[in-house]
């Protein structure tokens, strides 16, 4: 069975074989609900685990999203049953050292440092680690963290080159995160019209390197 990829999935990097099967089953239902799927794992982990990973369109998840998807998903994935066996299923955050998957998700990072693997050579390596220098609408300018001699110091990335990319957690990339996090939330209490109570920085129970999680068994 060949996966189809729906023309709402906006990732650049996606799943294959049994993840991309979830993948297609879980997306349309968490986007109905205002989510959308960062990453789709299933695991060996504590006999067999799904991991889901989401996010609002702002780019916030707290522990009460990652129940609310959970409890979204789970109906479908019972339905459909494209999991022979039991298995947890964990619905998370990206949390801060955040795997990229979008255009703008290279976009939104540039400044930070990434780590990168291609599936391609690209200027004679598949490795990369190094700062988003900038991105555009084909691909994406690192600075290297470390250039070889001979080596340019720094490399384009075409898109469809790239087979997985995630964030290095950095002091900078910390503050960076707490800082977009905070205005993403009090903007959405806005919206709701909830007053903004929380003191900065410690909204929702936000933590350095953490990411909200919620598990179930299947």
């Amino acid at each position: 069975m060949t996966a189809t990829v729906p023309d709402s999935d906006d990732r650049i990097i996606r799943e294959s074989g049994i993840d991309a099967r979830i993948a297609l089953i879980v997306q349309p239902v968490m986007r109905a609900i205002g989510f959308r799927l960062v990453r789709v794992h299933l695991t060996g982990q504590n006999g067999l685990t799904l991991q889901i990973m989401a996010e609002r369109e702002d780019g916030t998840m707290t522990v009460e999203d990652c129940e609310e998807v959970s409890r979204a998903v789970s109906p479908a994935l019972d339905v459909d049953d494209p999991i022979e066996k039991a298995y947890h299923l964990e619905v998370s955050s990206p949390g801060i050292d955040r795997p990229l998957v979008r255009k703008t998700d290279f976009a939104t990072w540039t400044g930070h440092l990434v780590k990168m693997e291609t599936s391609v050579l690209v200027a004679d390596r598949k490795r990369f680690k190094g700062k988003i220098a900038e991105s555009d609408a084909d691909g994406v300018l690192i600075e290297r963290d470390k250039a070889a001699y001979g080596e340019q110091p720094t490399v384009r990335v075409p898109y469809d080159a790239i087979a997985e990319a995630r964030l290095i957690l950095t002091d900078d990339l910390i503050r960076d995160a707490l800082s977009k996090d905070n205005r993403a939330r009090k903007e959405a209490k806005k919206r709701r019209g909830e007053p903004e109570d929380a003191p900065e920085g410690v909204e929702a129970g936000v933590e350095a390197g953490a990411e909200d999680e919620t598990e179930q068994e299947m």
